[in-house]
């Protein structure tokens, strides 16, 4: 694959297949160039060694690197898989891990990469191609938005949960249960597909992945209360890769040592200690999370504190948090899962920002508006995010 950048000497931008022998050692280099973040929080990624980790477990997957003069100068990642969407059996094609060198950006080679990764989802017969970014990342949606066409459809939040060393104590009146796979893809069939976009058509694979530890259901104990209940099940992220924050805010560092002093001094307080984010660390994502019922609101809370008391007992505290990306919006409900879901304001985030973009021509769709319309009337949908896109 080759695509034109001109520049003074009208130098040629060489798209191709990432060899990892050959690119290994280089990518490190364009990664570090292209930290996550701002002035003031970085986010760095420890990719253990593998580069491509992020999207190895999904069914096909591809990374295609940008080279000028023999140097690498950008990389993006994709994969395919297939979904439902609007109660459609689709293939979307996931965007992901792009990464332009400072010194190489404003020159289109971010947009070649793209249009190659797109031609790659259409010769895998993807229908649809999406992406996330965050909502203030303008040159993200400049190009994305902008200039490829995709539509900003969904505005998920990540909400982030220290894990507690010392544990938690879950309500007496609630039960937990851990279901077999057969089981779980089973009530997720039967009680979630229906309710959720990008539900995974392969999703016996994902609970059967070694990185997914388990699905848990909650229910009260009292029988007359067996109408509300709760699910989730939850992939272990630091297998995969991990994380470690740089150049915090001095208001964070201080927060972090207030409230570890006080969580070992005054346990009595109750008060959670905050981890040690600034060393790499793992995490516990939870995917697949739903609730019925008038009551689900204690039933999710539960679930998510019995999984942070499993990641305390997990490799010696190498994972640190506990994740969860859920609706964006409440719908005007207080008991939304966004509400249920413990987490803290200081580490999560409400700025993601899904696009998507139609590959395909649409029967019915005349027309991109006809196209986006189709993708804001989804919004009362619930979304499932699929783990390995993490």
């Amino acid at each position: 694959m080759v695509g034109q950048w001109w520049k003074e000497g009208d130098e040629k931008v060489v798209i191709r297949c990432y060899n990892d022998q050959r690119d290994r050692i280089k990518m490190e280099c364009v990664e570090k160039s292209c930290e996550i973040g701002n002035d003031q929080t970085f986010l760095f990624t420890d990719t253990l060694g593998d580069p491509i980790c992020r999207i190895r477990n999904t069914p096909l997957f591809t990374m295609l690197v940008a080279e000028v003069r023999n140097k690498l100068v950008g990389s993006i990642q994709g994969s395919v898989k297939p979904v439902k969407l609007q109660d459609r059996s689709v293939n979307v094609g996931y965007v992901l891990a792009l990464r332009v060198v400072p010194q190489y950006r404003r020159h289109g080679i971010g947009s070649i990469l793209v249009r190659k990764l797109e031609e790659w989802f259409m010769s895998h017969n993807a229908d649809y191609a999406y992406m996330a970014t965050q909502k203030d990342n303008e040159a993200s949606l400049g190009l994305f938005v902008g200039k490829l066409g995709y539509v900003i459809f969904r505005n998920p939040a990540i909400l982030v949960n220290p894990v507690n060393p010392r544990g938690l104590k879950l309500p007496s009146d609630i039960g937990i249960r851990k279901l077999k796979v057969k089981e779980a893809a089973s009530w997720y069939r039967k009680h979630v597909v229906s309710k959720t976009d990008f539900f995974p058509d392969d999703i016996v694979k994902i609970l059967r992945n070694k990185l997914s530890i388990g699905t848990w259901v909650a229910y009260y104990k009292n029988n007359n209360k067996i109408i509300s209940w709760a699910i989730l099940s939850v992939w272990n992220s630091s297998k995969v890769f991990k994380l470690r924050i740089g150049k915090a805010p001095l208001s964070f560092v201080i927060l972090t040592k207030v409230c570890n002093f006080v969580g070992r001094f005054l346990p009595f307080l109750g008060l959670t200690a905050l981890p040690d984010l600034f060393t790499p660390f793992g995490f516990y994502f939870l995917y697949g999370v739903h609730a019925e019922g008038p009551l689900r609101g204690k039933l999710v809370r539960a679930l998510c504190e019995h999984v942070s008391n499993m990641a305390a007992l997990d490799d010696g505290g190498a994972c640190k948090v506990v994740v969860v990306e859920v609706d964006g919006e409440s719908n005007g409900s207080d008991d939304s899962l966004r509400r249920c879901v413990p987490h803290w304001k200081m580490l999560s985030c409400d700025d993601d920002t899904w696009c998507i973009k139609p590959l395909k021509r649409e029967e019915n769709a005349t027309s991109l508006s006809d196209v986006t319309s189709m993708f804001l009337s989804s919004k009362s949908r619930c979304l499932f995010v699929d783990p390995r896109d993490v």
